[in-house]
């Protein structure tokens, strides 16, 4: 199946200034999962739109489908202000590391003298006590399941089932001018999901193959009612039957909201090198566009 475009359209011509973001989910590389979304913000109005949709993105005989991704990329020139992954796109530190390996036990760098500070205090409270792996794993991945309000469970940058998409995000970056961010599209839709008084039933399990459509739909009502932004009726229709165009658009949405400066910092003291997850603060409001 060819890749399916949203056939949206916005007349923009006098719409003044816009700001464009990009969110994309991906699948592997010889699958028909991946999705792009654009999303358009125009200040002047303080309008949001999702301007286009396109799913079921693959290779076909002549054009592999990481070219066809830069593609849509590539027909918006200097105003995309941020294009967001929902994998990681860079490998953890120590896979890189120059210097001879004194191993975790006596390494200097920063991201692991903060690994070893988590896992210590986390010892104090948890059993059975496990050690890091940070040649698999991050410092945001181990804060994430602990240090919110609820267990957000990333996986692994490296591990069997994340690691062939971080080599395609990073193989798609090289070729991508514009600021990129990683998105985690589960925690991303419960921080927006809670802002909109959404039941956690359904923030919680919106990718689960029973029920995942029910819950996309009611997120994206949600969306809808409280006036957030205009998504064209055929577009909902793509985002609840498919949860990889659903997560597209939320990444996108989360490159927006960072843009307004409604995403998490770092916590003090994370690491300065360290990959950093993007995601709403709790208590977006909605109003202040």
């Amino acid at each position: 199946m060819k890749a399916i475009e949203s056939s949206s359209s916005t007349d923009t011509s006098h719409a003044g200034m816009v700001h464009r973001f990009i969110g994309i989910s991906l699948g592997g590389g010889k699958t028909d999962k991946a999705c792009v979304a654009v999303i358009e913000y125009y200040p002047k109005h303080k309008k949001v739109f999702l301007s286009r949709l396109v799913e079921k993105i693959k290779s076909d005989e002549v054009h592999s489908a990481d070219f066809k991704i830069h593609e849509v990329i590539g027909q918006y020139h200097e105003d995309i202000e941020s294009i967001a992954f929902d994998v990681p796109f860079r490998l953890p530190h120590c896979v890189e590391c120059n210097p001879l390996c004194p191993g975790i036990e006596a390494c200097p760098e920063p991201h692991v003298k903060w690994m070893w500070d988590y896992t210590r205090k986390l010892h104090k409270k948890k059993k059975p006590r496990k050690l890091f792996t940070p040649y698999t794993q991050r410092c945001v991945e181990m804060y994430l399941s602990t240090e919110l309000e609820e267990p957000f469970i990333l996986q692994h940058a490296m591990g069997a089932n994340c690691a062939p998409l971080l080599a395609r995000a990073m193989y798609l970056k090289r070729r991508i001018k514009f600021p990129c961010i990683e998105v985690f599209p589960k925690l991303s839709i419960y921080r927006i999901g809670r802002s909109l008084h959404v039941a956690k039933s359904h923030l919680m399990f919106h990718k689960h193959a029973i029920g995942g459509d029910e819950s996309r739909r009611v997120i994206l009502n949600a969306l809808s009612t409280h006036n957030i932004a205009f998504v064209y009726e055929q577009d909902v229709k793509l985002m609840i039957e498919n949860n990889h165009a659903f997560e597209s658009f939320v990444c996108a949405l989360t490159g927006f909201l960072k843009f307004k400066e409604l995403t998490e910092p770092r916590p003090p003291g994370f690491p300065a090198s360290e990959d950093w997850v993007e995601f709403p603060i709790p208590a977006i409001k909605w109003n202040s566009f």
